[in-house]
């Protein structure tokens, strides 16, 4: 059938490649629209229960992570030149374009007690910006008795403050998210230079842009770098820039393909999607390498250069299928988590993979065909001498010193695994960062002075229309009692909630008074609650803590980035701490928010994860059947491929590398790739015993000699290219990159050394010849 294909592939060669330049050229077209993704990636699926408790709250209440926080301490937070550009500054950004509301020290309201009109009217602290430092410091005495905003917008302990700014939901998940984020840094950037001090930036719309512009870079980065390394090594190997460039040109049309699949399922680029361009290049160049070692082999043997294309194509047709297919299945598997993010990464890749074979089997033969022969000095490197003296000590090895092998073997299972109940499952959000990038160190400013800026939310329903007010407001005295539980723990910032306003009103309806920022009993709050119905303002300010029938309400905290342990530690303490004060046969009360829905994203992806790998061993075990009908050949020649994994699991153990969803990817991705190591050598080992009719020693040896130069060159081909990711800012794109490397190293000294082995054992405990 080979043969077949082979004739097929030259005779109709002009179509072929009409058709490849064509199809190109629409992807590259289809590939010139792509975008970025702006949206927040959804990686629970929507009849998950927390997804549908989050996605109810965000129905009612809007975004929860539509704050962007610019953090600012001083001693001269009251001096009359800053503060009066801090107003200046406020203002600049509150008339950007895309920015719904900012909340800072220079734009605070207040309330005042309306006794004519029995309403609470909603006032500035100051319409324009202080004109003298006698007027500021009467502006500070003010601030310091509005206790509402202690906590939320300063803290007097340490001198800070921060300004809080709203995107509108519409911008927030659009391109236009990044151009508000730049002039928005761009105005605050004049301020900090003119006064030279420092400005901190987080919040989730600054955390997402900052990461999607790391992500664009990064993309182009690799891009380069898998090129120039992949050049390099392949220039290395067969010192002919013709063989080089072919092979590069060839999988760089893979890569078009990959960008117009994503465009044309209507995905975006992601920090996963955004991986594909440079990962086909380090796996797709393998492809050329197996290809045109066996033509120069070929044509060593008898310098027929159409016989040579034809017994390339067809001697290591199927084998190179079989490995593209395994190393498919490693990334299609991501398919059966049902999370979007890892499901648009499996699927682009694993059809470009096969995408990206079939340009390679249909390219190769062709250009070879016009090509002219190769000079003496293009074949040396197909007798390089320390790969031969490689290969002659391996196959001594498995003859002579199998017992060894196995005892090295087991030691390295045993420690591996020793390193593997080390290993830590656990996540942060912004983990992926080293602890100098100024993303995590300005996060963490935030949750030294105020507790963290991660969304945290508690959402109560009543289940009765007007509840949260009803039956003498015993709603509004539990909320406080749950407000008091929580303010135990340090983790979470000071709540913004119906509460807090009612305190806000309270102090307002006796005076303005800071001793009255307290919650009033029930007849003064009913006194409150008259003044609050009678004006439209105080009404309106209400709303984005309530529903329309306000039978549900909000509570809004900032957390800190503890940690998917930690945070599960919280929520398995303050549950009960609900349920003792909410009775669930009464209220309906959902802890909600981006946080939450993290944890349960980064304990759902370790799940399907690991199930996801459970798949991919026993479906590239079937494809195994297509090369042996043996159950024995088929479980021992899994374990070349497990082992590796073993002993990269271990390291993590080792090393302190969390177990996290970007690092288990490794696991799925690498056994894909390794069991391609397998396919090569089992289908060459076939031929030797089946089609030559070689004893199982011979047949191991010719397979050993005839597979192993272009093992080699493919190991260091995909160990150099996967190191390239170890440049990554993120700290879980670099770990991927450096075990995958080793994994993918280690599986070629397992394909070659411990697979050759099991099969003599294998041979020699039926009594085959030898």
């Amino acid at each position: 059938m080979w043969n077949k294909i082979a004739d097929l592939i030259i005779k109709y060669r002009v179509f072929w490649i009409v058709l490849v330049l064509t199809s190109t050229g629409f992807m590259g077209y289809q590939a010139s629209k792509i975008e970025l993704s702006y949206n927040f990636s959804r990686i629970l699926p929507a009849d998950d229960p927390i997804e549908q408790e989050y996605q109810h709250f965000r129905k009612l209440f809007g975004e929860d992570g539509s704050i962007m926080v610019i953090g600012w301490q001083s001693p001269g937070l009251y001096e009359l030149d800053k503060f009066k550009d801090w107003y200046k500054l406020t203002e600049d950004i509150r008339h950007t374009e895309g920015i719904r509301n900012v909340l800072s020290l220079a734009n605070l309201y207040k309330l005042e007690r309306n006794d004519e009109k029995k309403t609470f009217d909603v006032k500035p602290l100051l319409t324009k910006a202080p004109e003298s430092q006698a007027e500021l410091d009467t502006l500070r005495q003010s601030i310091e008795s509005l206790r509402f905003y202690e906590g939320v917008v300063i803290n007097r302990k340490t001198n800070t403050t921060l300004m809080a700014i709203t995107f509108n939901d519409k911008d927030l998940n659009s391109f236009k998210r990044i151009a508000i984020v730049d002039r928005i840094r761009k105005l605050a950037n004049d301020f900090s230079v003119k006064h030279k001090t420092e400005l901190h930036y987080s919040g989730m719309p600054f955390i997402r842009t900052a990461t999607m512009l790391k992500v664009s870079g990064e993309m182009k980065l690799f891009m380069g770098l898998a090129v120039l390394v992949t050049g390099l090594i392949l220039w290395f190997f067969f010192r002919s820039f013709r063989f080089t460039i072919l092979s590069i040109f060839t999988v760089l049309i893979g890569v078009v393909f990959s960008v117009g699949t994503l465009q044309l399922l209507g995905y975006k680029i992601t920090i996963l999607t955004g991986l594909i361009p440079p990962l086909l290049i380090v796996i797709g160049v393998p492809n050329c390498i197996f290809l045109i070692n066996r033509y120069q082999s070929e044509l060593m043997a008898h310098g027929n250069k159409e016989e040579a294309i034809r017994n390339m194509v067809s001697g290591i047709g199927l084998s190179t299928l079989l490995a593209n297919t395994t190393t498919a299945i490693g990334f299609g598997v991501f398919y059966f988590t049902n999370s979007s993010l890892l499901v648009e990464f499996g699927v682009v890749a694993a059809l470009n993979v096969m995408v990206t074979y079939v340009i390679c089997i249909l390219l190769i033969p062709i250009f070879l065909h016009y090509m002219g022969l190769p000079k003496a000095r293009h074949l040396k490197h197909l007798e390089v001498k320390w790969i031969e003296i490689f290969l002659k000590k391996i196959d001594y090895l498995v003859h002579h010193q199998r017992n060894a092998i196995y005892a090295t073997v087991i030691l390295v299972v045993l420690l591996s695994i020793y390193g593997m109940t080390k290993v830590r499952v656990i996540g942060f959000v912004v983990d992926d960062l080293p602890k100098n990038d100024p993303i995590y160190t300005d996060l963490q400013f935030f949750e030294k002075n105020f507790n963290g800026v991660l969304p945290f939310e508690v959402m109560i329903d009543t289940k009765k229309p007007n509840g949260i007010f009803g039956n003498q407001a015993e709603a509004l005295y539990k909320i406080k009692a749950l407000q008091n539980k929580i303010a135990a723990y340090k983790e979470f910032s000071k709540p913004v909630s119906i509460v807090e306003a009612t305190r806000f009103l309270y102090q307002a309806y006796r005076g303005g008074d800071a001793k009255y920022f307290v919650m009033p009993g029930v007849m003064e709050l009913s006194k409150v609650a008259e003044y609050v119905q009678n004006g439209k303002a105080s009404a309106k300010q209400l709303k984005s803590f309530l529903n329309e029938d306000k039978s549900i309400t909000r509570v809004s905290f900032q957390m800190a980035d503890v940690g998917s342990v930690r945070i599960k530690e919280l929520m398995d303490e303050i549950r009960p701490k609900v349920d003792s004060i909410f009775k669930p046969s009464e209220y309906k009360v959902s802890l909600t928010g981006h946080s939450l829905v993290f944890l349960k994203s980064n304990d759902y992806l370790l799940d399907n994860l690991y199930e996801s790998l459970l798949i991919a061993i026993v479906l590239i075990a079937i494809v195994g059947m297509a090369l042996f009908r043996s159950i024995p050949i088929i479980i021992l020649s899994k374990l070349p491929c497990l082992i590796p994994l073993a002993l990269t699991a271990g390291i993590m153990g080792f090393l302190d590398i969390h177990f996290k969803p970007s690092t288990i990817l490794v696991f799925s991705i690498t056994f894909g790739i390794a069991s391609d190591g397998t396919v090569y050598f089992l289908t060459r080992y076939r031929q030797e015993l089946y089609e030559k009719g070689h004893s199982v020693s011979q047949a191991v040896t010719n397979t050993i000699f005839g597979t192993g130069l272009s093992m080699v060159y493919t190991a260091i081909i995909l160990f150099c290219g996967f190191s390239i990711f170890a440049a990554s800012s993120f700290g879980g794109t670099a770990a991927m990159g450096v075990m995958v490397s080793i994994t993918l190293l280690v599986a070629m000294l397992t394909n070659l050394i411990l697979l050759p082995s099991l099969l003599l054992t294998i041979a020699k405990g039926k009594n085959k010849p030898s």
